[in-house]
């Protein structure tokens, strides 16, 4: 009887994971097909059983969500997504695919800008850091080019350097 009531909760167990992971890959057929805010609401609806599902799928679930509010212009949800993604990744090398790596570390460097204003362009010194009078006064970007989201117009999104469509 035991070994029953211990096989049934196995299997409970077990299909519990595959519907999250159904769940996940519902998401991101609908972040691919650009269908942001319905992407969004599976992704919210799933944070809370995130921890049910395997590394390389709670990697892909916070980059799956980082970017959904990246797309959606929700920067702090975003950024904290992302570096979420990244944790995961660093624990567990290999949870990310080389590309989302490539394409998480555009978009936090672009959402590190809004928390750390340019911090790049400060001195390294430990003591005390201070701007250069030259990166102060520095040039509006260029038409077609921007450093962050807010230099595009709507409908299109700043990745390295370029605006592109969402």
């Amino acid at each position: 009887m035991r070994s029953w009531l211990a096989l049934l909760l196995a299997l409970s167990t077990l299909s519990a994971c595959a519907t999250y992971r159904e769940d996940l890959n519902r998401g991101e057929r609908l972040y691919d097909n650009n269908e942001y805010d319905r992407a969004l609401a599976i992704w919210r609806y799933l944070e809370h059983d995130m921890d049910s599902l395997e590394w390389q799928d709670q990697a892909r679930y916070a980059y799956l969500r980082g970017m959904t509010d990246y797309r959606l212009n929700f920067r702090p949800d975003a950024r904290h997504w992302l570096a979420l993604a990244k944790a995961i990744d660093e624990k567990q090398p290999g949870a990310l695919q080389p590309q989302l790596k490539e394409r998480l570390e555009q978009a936090l460097a672009d959402l590190n800008k809004d928390v750390f204003g340019g911090a790049e362009q400060l001195s390294n010194s430990r003591s005390t850091s201070t701007e250069k009078k030259s990166d102060l006064a520095a040039e509006p970007p260029k038409p077609g080019s921007c450093s962050t989201n807010a230099d595009c117009s709507d409908g299109l999104s700043c990745q390295s350097g370029e605006c592109v469509p969402l």
